[in-house]
């Protein structure tokens, strides 16, 4: 890659927040305590469902696997970021710049796809019980995670081809805490006419479609659910519900919102809600609501007790 001036860019500086150092240290240990609390969270929800068998069903084998998206791509931008704040060189190589976007976009997309997954194993366990067995089989699930990382690492590598091939003669520093894909685009002085149209198209497209296929599952879901008895469906259902809302709602937000002056400002809370706290709130809200999940750490717990 080459910048106007015909000078190869080998690096990229990350602006960060922008606070003054002595504040470095106080978001330093905020950060990692979220980001353990995630990493720790998650990574015991996928061991907690791989060892109880009464774990081994559908809606917990998606719930492992949003674990595992949930990890790798909080650990894409919270390990550099943090690196950052106790380090005086803010620089990241241009293809650390390439892998932090191919890990964290591939990943991110694939967890839309998840949640979608997941709707979808709702609706058929509460309104078509009976078919659920043969609907939602072993192989229709490896289908639909497989399905779901394909898209992610479809959707980011065609981002990512087409926003290096820019040249950048403006500046080689980054309006963010991690690289993404508006704020590098900001600096290209060649023409991202077609880049901003096929960052919407694309986002556009696994937002709605996604979230279309949650809407429809919750309208039927939401139609059953209220003439159940047991409240355990409703508990699984709406911890599921809490999720996707705080999920699309700060996606939305971050990728679909009108370009203003204080965009790149916005853009960078919306990215610490979206890439590092939700991760560290799934393990909460899908355990916290769920009987199966606590009944499964207590028997746990007594065993390393």
């Amino acid at each position: 890659m080459t910048q106007g001036n015909g000078t190869e860019v080998t690096e990229f500086f990350l602006l960060g927040f922008g606070v003054q150092h002595k504040f470095r240290y106080v978001l330093f240990i905020v950060f990692l305590v979220i980001y353990v609390t995630s990493v720790v969270g998650n990574i015991g929800m996928i061991l907690l469902i791989k060892t109880d068998s009464r774990l081994h069903i559908p809606m917990y084998f998606f719930l492992q696997h949003l674990a595992l998206v949930d990890i790798c791509s909080t650990s894409a931008i919270t390990s550099k970021m943090l690196q950052n704040f106790i380090t005086k060189n803010m620089s990241i190589s241009f293809r650390g710049c390439v892998m932090q976007l191919l890990v964290y976009g591939t990943f991110a997309t694939s967890n839309c796809y998840l949640l979608a997954a997941m709707a979808v194993d709702r609706y058929v366990a509460i309104c078509n019980p009976l078919h659920y067995p043969i609907v939602m089989s072993r192989r229709v699930c490896i289908y639909l995670v497989a399905g779901s990382y394909a898209m992610g690492s479809i959707n980011v590598s065609v981002h990512t081809g087409f926003t290096f091939s820019l040249s950048f003669c403006k500046s080689n520093t980054i309006n963010h805490f991690f690289c993404d894909f508006p704020p590098i685009l900001a600096l290209s002085c060649s023409n991202t006419d077609i880049n901003i149209m096929l960052l919407a198209v694309f986002v556009g497209f696994n937002l709605m479609f996604t979230l279309l296929l949650v809407i429809f599952s919750y309208i039927c879901i939401m139609s059953t659910i209220l003439k159940m008895s047991s409240t355990t469906g409703r508990k699984k259902t709406f911890s599921h519900l809490t999720a996707v809302t705080v999920f699309y709602g700060t996606l939305s937000y971050m990728y679909l919102q009108p370009r203003s002056n204080n965009f790149q400002e916005s853009m960078k809370g919306a990215s610490i809600c979206y890439g590092i706290v939700i991760p560290m709130l799934n393990p909460l809200i899908y355990s916290l609501r769920n009987k199966e999940v606590k009944e499964a750490l207590k028997v746990m717990g007594k065993k390393f007790l």
